[in-house]
């Protein structure tokens, strides 16, 4: 993809919460070495998980003008009014699921406009790359956050089960910034019996099943957890072929299902109904179906808390009426009425914190990093096997054909 590329540039995030940052410093020494030529440029951040001093000392400029740069790479969404006119940007815009059908469904940075933002993007000229979009041929994602989403995610959810059931919480993962040591905090806890119900077979699940092996909450097969009382905790995991069915009872074909997702129903419906806890860690598509109904709530008789890792408001799990922060991620729901009330009168508690990963901003700043150095540095200063175009969003003013389905979005 080379276009006449000679600087990099790390930008300082919008969001005043997020402590991420796309590559370590020395991550940056690793591409100099590959590159030589390439420059790269900091903007300064006093709220960035690796100071700014790191960064000089891997060969990083720190300056707050980042104009020479031909390449910037951020975490989440710009704002609009700071993107530099003619410039690469990659990050997460959230605007891939921002189909015709489903436009007001999307994750990202609460009170962002995305409509703006995309407007500007092409206004200025903006050739827009988004890592979500950078797949192999298979569709999957060579890089993310996901792994750490499920991990605080989980260490969040029971520690919401610690807070309910009035036993001594666990300190914040935010607080203690480590990954070790939410792990020894969690594995010196011992849980009573309970069943706990999670969906999904990605990374962000792969990051929730890794924290449980740490504890002693074990895991049974889907038969033993419909079926069979246990005297300890236990876990149960639906894979999507789990957890979702063709409405016509065909066999189960992910392929199909990704590209016909209305086809499919739910179907939680028996283990929701026996779990006391539920962890969503799968990938939601909003075309695709709800996990369950807000109907269907009332007769989860023991489901007193939900982790939405996944985190689409109004989206697979109707309970997550908004987002939360890392301040305060818990908030509690009256199931009749579907409004926030008082902790002490609510039928449920959810954890629904929308940018996880920032609780351990080092370590998951430094997997994603790895995945960045490996993954794309060497397709955007070199030869471009696909990912890096079909991962282009807009570029030279317009959308690219894949994505001409946001000029409706922009203009609605």
């Amino acid at each position: 993809m080379k276009e006449n590329i000679n600087s990099i540039g790390i930008i300082k995030e919008s969001r005043k919460d997020e402590s991420r940052a796309p590559l370590a410093p020395y991550q940056i020494s690793e591409i100099k070495k590959q590159f030589p030529s390439i420059s790269f440029l900091v903007q300064p951040c006093n709220n960035r998980t690796f100071k700014n001093e790191e960064y000089e000392e891997s060969g990083a400029k720190i300056i707050e003008n980042l104009n020479d740069c031909d390449l910037l790479f951020g975490v989440k969404e710009v704002d609009d009014k700071k993107l530099i006119p003619n410039k690469t940007y990659v990050f997460f815009s959230h605007t891939y699921k921002l189909n015709k059908e489903t436009l007001s469904n999307a994750q990202g940075t609460p009170g962002m406009d995305k409509k703006e933002l995309l407007r500007s993007v092409l206004k200025k000229n903006i050739k827009l790359i988004d890592y979500e979009n950078i797949r192999d041929t298979n569709g999957s994602r060579y890089l993310g956050f996901g792994r750490f989403a499920g991990i605080v995610g989980c260490y969040n959810t029971l520690n919401l089960y610690l807070l309910q059931n009035k036993f001594q919480p666990l300190a914040r993962a935010y607080k203690i910034n480590n990954y070790e040591k939410i792990i020894k905090n969690l594995s010196e806890i011992y849980f009573p019996k309970f069943k706990l119900l999670i969906t999904g077979d990605g990374r962000v699940n792969k990051g929730v099943q890794e924290v449980l092996k740490f504890t002693n909450i074990k895991k049974v097969s889907k038969k033993e957890f419909l079926e069979r009382d246990f005297e300890n905790p236990v876990y149960c995991n639906l894979d999507t072929k789990d957890y979702v069915s063709h409405k016509s009872k065909k066999p189960f074909d992910l392929k199909h299902f990704i590209e016909f997702p209305k086809e499919y129903e739910s179907t939680t419906f028996d283990y929701l109904k026996v779990s006391d806890l539920y962890i969503s860690a799968h990938y939601w598509d909003p075309s695709s179906p709800k996990i369950f109904t807000k109907k269907q709530i009332k007769q989860f008789s023991n489901l007193k808390i939900i982790g939405d890792v996944t985190c689409d408001v109004d989206g697979s799990i109707p309970t997550t009426i908004k987002s939360t922060t890392i301040e305060e991620p818990n908030f509690y729901l009256n199931t009749e009425t579907f409004s926030e009330i008082d902790k002490f009168d609510s039928d449920l508690a959810v954890m629904a914190v929308d940018n996880l990963p920032s609780e351990l901003p080092r370590d998951s700043s430094t997997e994603f990093g790895n995945g960045i150095v490996n993954e794309v540095i060497p397709y955007i200063l070199g030869k471009d096997d696909g990912r890096i175009l079909n991962s282009t969003i807009a570029d030279k003013g317009r959308f690219l054909e894949k994505y001409a389905y946001l000029n409706e979005y922009i203009k609605s």
